[in-house]
């Protein structure tokens, strides 16, 4: 077999075998889609770790008992409707769309298959949709049951929410004492404790650092001034919104409405059906605009010009702004350009430095001899995954440099790779700190603030909770006594996201009476927040989206009934594997 030895397979159900291959082909390609999904080079390591591998097996472990039950019952299907299957995958056919029989024996070489295993694995599976799909055929959810989920869905509540943030209490906070810091300390460890951080060394080359080292020509300079003669030396320009007529007489007719003060133009505009984008030039020259530039570039000043020609029809031009030609003589921008001039050599020349430091590396040199023999520089950092490392080196605030230092780990080779400026890069882990409680001393200052933070937050609770009480005990209070800001927000439904309020604020409106109030706690203070009105849809309303509901619903009745009946049948059939099989597919990837 592919993997040497006797055993073929890692287990069987029924009848049914699971192969090595099988399971091998199956867990690479997890592994390469959940790469693709989340951009980073998973590992077989990082793979197992996440129980990728139990979830592959135990989806051959239900395909190959769905396969046993559809041989079993006889379900099979033709030559004919296999061949057909082939012919319409996208990898199988050539340039004119047809089946190419050497783009399919070349696409099967690639995945491993012989012609006739994936004959018959396509034979397999279809037998088994057909099963399945007999299995869930007709499934139609109870009109009860979408009734409730869609009442639920669009249930809607109209709210009063009384806010009380820091600026509504005056009253001085007390000067914690040190136990009272360092029982909130104890109470709140998680916060001031240090993630995981690797201790790296690395050496980088930058742009910027080589840019002294590399001298530029005068001619480089000149030619990059001449590169961006657009850009230093332009013409006069002007904005200019365009409204084209049918013919010459409806033009003059609309200036003529124009200059009586009958209309204006973005009246024209309007009646024509049109935004204001729709007629926006933008930025033009005299060569943008080309027979009607004369009567656009004689205007002194903004204003309304034409009618003039244009390739769609006469046409009048609105101009909104004049500006001025534009002159930037060489010696203005001489030292500007000699500078982008010098990053771009030295990125060339850093360019040129990867091959020698690869070469050093490979050698076996460290990290301070390639800064002691190249432009690297050496340093240290303290890094974990974050915006930025614990001391804020410069370094980690390249994307490239944070990936690779997340891969990285103690006794990895260092290799050279680029900066998103050109720069180049190489690092070491030269230890891993697991995570750390700080000592109280060293964030003492933080405690304070978090502890007058908290004690605000407390105060402001209870002066939420005294505000709920007046509330409730008498209906004649006004929500503007309160003390708090008062607002209103209609027809919000269960998934309403209030940018300025906690998750839980809808979640406990939902769960209140008409007329009920209740506080919610926020970061800073709280809100007290009042159902006002409750509204719930009939159920015979919104056809397309009960509809979409329905279907909804019949796809997870549909799941879970799959689910059911196929861990009833390898229950039934029985499940054998062979783990020192399954440990020896796993080998391979080690």
């Amino acid at each position: 077999t592919s993997f040497g030895g006797s055993t073929s397979r890692i287990g069987e159900v029924g009848d049914t075998e699971i192969s090595m291959d099988r399971y091998a082909r199956s867990l690479q390609q997890e592994v390469r889609n959940l790469s693709q999904q989340t951009g980073q080079n998973i590992t077989m390591a990082d793979a197992r770790q996440m129980g990728i591998d139990q979830i592959v097996l135990q989806r051959l472990i239900a395909t190959a008992a769905l396969e046993d039950e559809a041989d079993e019952l006889g379900l099979s299907v033709g030559d004919t409707e296999v061949a057909e299957s082939i012919r319409q995958i996208p990898a199988f056919q050539g340039a004119n769309g047809e089946f190419d029989p050497e783009a399919y024996r070349f696409a099967l070489g690639q995945s491993g298959l012989t012609v006739t295993e994936f004959e018959s694995q396509l034979r397999d599976e279809t037998a088994r949709s057909i099963l399945q799909g007999a299995v869930i055929a007709g499934i139609q959810p109870p009109d009860a049951f979408v009734d409730r989920l869609y009442q639920y869905a669009r249930e809607t509540r109209d709210l009063t929410l009384v806010r009380f943030e820091a600026g509504d209490t005056s009253d001085p906070l007390p000067e914690p004492s040190e136990d009272d810091l360092q029982t909130y300390y104890e109470a709140n460890q998680d916060a001031y404790t240090l993630p995981r951080r690797k201790q790296i060394t690395y050496a980088w080359a930058t742009p910027e650092a080589m840019a002294d080292e590399v001298e530029v020509g005068e001619d480089a300079v000149r030619a990059l001034y001449d590169e961006r003669s657009a850009q230093y030396n332009q013409p006069e320009r002007r904005l200019v919104e365009r409204l084209v007529f049918a013919d010459e007489a409806a033009a003059q007719e609309a200036l003529d409405a124009l200059e009586s003060g009958e209309t204006s133009f973005d009246e024209l505009v309007d009646q024509r059906g049109l935004a204001t984008s729709d007629v926006d030039l933008g930025e033009v020259t005299p060569n943008d605009l080309g027979a009607a530039s004369d009567a656009v570039f004689s205007l002194d000043e903004p204003g309304i010009a034409g009618p003039a020609p244009t390739p769609l029809g006469p046409a009048l031009f609105r101009v909104n702004a004049i500006l001025s030609a534009q002159e930037t003589p060489f010696e203005e921008v001489e030292a500007e350009l000699r500078d982008e001039a010098a990053l771009s050599a030295s990125r060339r020349a850093l360019e040129a430095q990867i091959d020698p430091a690869e070469d050093l590396l490979a050698s076996g040199a460290t990290l301070e001899e390639l800064a002691q023999e190249t432009p690297f520089e050496i340093g240290e950092t303290t890094w974990f995954p974050g915006e930025a490392s614990e001391d804020g080196a410069a370094i980690d605030a390249y994307d490239t440099f944070r990936e690779a230092a997340l891969q990285a780990e103690p006794g990895d080779f260092p290799t050279v790779a680029q900066l998103s400026d050109g720069g180049l890069f190489a690092l070491r882990v030269d230890e891993v700190l697991e995570p750390s409680l700080q000592p109280f001393d060293e964030v003492q200052e933080q405690v304070l603030q978090d502890w007058q933070t908290a004690a605000r937050r407390d105060r402001l609770v209870e002066q939420a909770e005294s505000a709920l009480d007046e509330l409730q005990g008498s209906a004649a209070v006004s929500l503007g006594s309160l003390g708090g800001e008062v607002s209103r927000r209609n027809n919000l439904t269960r998934d309403t996201v209030i940018e300025t309020a906690p998750e839980t604020l809808i979640e406990t409106a939902f769960d209140l009476d008409e007329g009920a109030a209740a506080v919610v706690p926020t970061p800073d203070g709280a809100i007290l927040v009042r159902v006002d009105d409750v509204t719930v849809p009939e159920a015979t309303e919104g056809a397309d989206a009960r509809a979409g509901l329905r279907q909804a619903v019949g796809q997870g009745i549909a799941q879970d009934m799959t689910s059911a009946f196929t861990s009833a049948i390898e229950a039934q059939k029985g499940i054998s594997l062979n783990q020192s099989a399954v440990n020896a597919v796993l080998s391979q990837f080690n």
